[in-house]
């Protein structure tokens, strides 16, 4: 079967497709025909050795993918050869052919293409628990997303609306906020032309925003935090711009507010039964059209340096994904 793999720590072009043996499941593992797989920022970190998981070398990286069980290992129940499903890698993804533990795989929705499927559990998942277990986003508060065009911005935009709030996009181009408009964004801040502190003051009557979901970092955490209502919540997402910022603390204490780490991965791990349930609600919500994942892009495995360079250089409005 043919892999992208990290053999080396380094950037996207260091990556190379190889040949490489199909792998066999163990116990309470699958092996899966892999038909899309989502392309997410931390793939970007994974293989320069950044991000919070470091799998040994050689490896490949992504994180989820849609496929077909072709194999079952021993003590699988509720999976069968032939099923459609969504697995949840870590790492891995990006293969014909990929070994996932069972607990971390769910039937595919019925009627649901490939590509949107390997493109929803990562961002969705992500974006859920962020909103809805960490911040505990109450319907009528005002939740403000930054780089709200991107894959967990896109899908932060519209559960947020999902759960009944008011939602203020921004991103950094007019085209990218057409998208956030389109996916439920009540009001929009373009900060590449636009003073981001400003906009928020006029938009909330200058009572500030309840929620702050970023998954940026740079220049925009601290005008945000500035911007916060009292008693409100600003979510740790990520670092997509490349810096991580520092926040005068004492702008929690001005606000009374929390700073609130999101790391979708360790609570898959510490508390699976909570992710499963949110999977399980997330899909509902699908089947149903109220969230409503975007691929703007499919590259081929050949192509994989292309996709993440894509990413780092945000150039990518909702997700992206590679097919074998």
């Amino acid at each position: 079967m043919k892999a992208v793999l990290c053999r080396r720590h380094g950037l996207p072009d260091t990556l190379e497709l190889a040949e490489l043996p199909t792998p066999q499941p163990g116990p309470k593992q699958v092996l899966i025909a892999v038909e899309a797989a989502g392309v997410n920022f931390p793939d970007t970190l994974i293989i320069q050795n950044k991000y919070q998981f470091k799998p040994p070398l050689p490896f490949s990286p992504g994180g989820e993918l849609a496929g077909t069980v072709t194999a079952l290992g021993a003590d699988v129940k509720g999976l069968a050869v032939g099923q459609n499903v969504i697995a949840f890698t870590g790492w891995g993804a990006f293969a014909e052919e990929v070994v996932a533990d069972a607990v971390k795989v769910i039937p595919m929705p019925p009627g649901v293409p490939f590509d949107i499927a390997a493109s929803f559990v990562m961002t969705y998942g992500t974006s859920y628990h962020a909103i809805r277990d960490r911040a505990a986003l109450k319907a009528g508060e005002t939740l403000l997303v930054l780089g709200a065009a991107g894959g967990v911005g896109l899908a932060a935009v519209e559960l947020g609306k999902a759960l009944g709030a008011r939602v203020i996009a921004a991103a950094s181009s007019a085209e990218k906020l057409a998208v956030c408009r389109e996916h439920g964004a009540d009001e929009t801040i373009d900060y590449a032309t636009e003073d981001l502190r400003e906009r928020i003051k006029a938009l909330t009557d200058g009572k500030g925003v309840d929620v702050i979901y970023d998954p940026v970092g740079g220049i925009y955490s601290e005008p945000a935090l500035r911007s916060m209502a009292w008693r409100g919540r600003f979510l740790v997402v990520g670092f997509a711009n490349g810096e991580i910022p520092s926040i005068p603390l004492n702008l929690a204490l001005l606000k009374g507010c929390s700073i609130v780490g999101v790391f979708w991965g360790e609570f898959v791990r510490r508390e699976p039964e909570a992710n499963a349930k949110d999977l399980t609600e997330l899909v509902s919500m699908m089947q149903a059209g109220t969230i409503r994942p975007l691929v703007s892009a499919r590259y081929p495995f050949a192509q994989a340096a292309d996709a993440l360079n894509a990413v780092m250089q945000r150039k990518v409005t909702g997700k992206i994904v590679l097919v074998p």
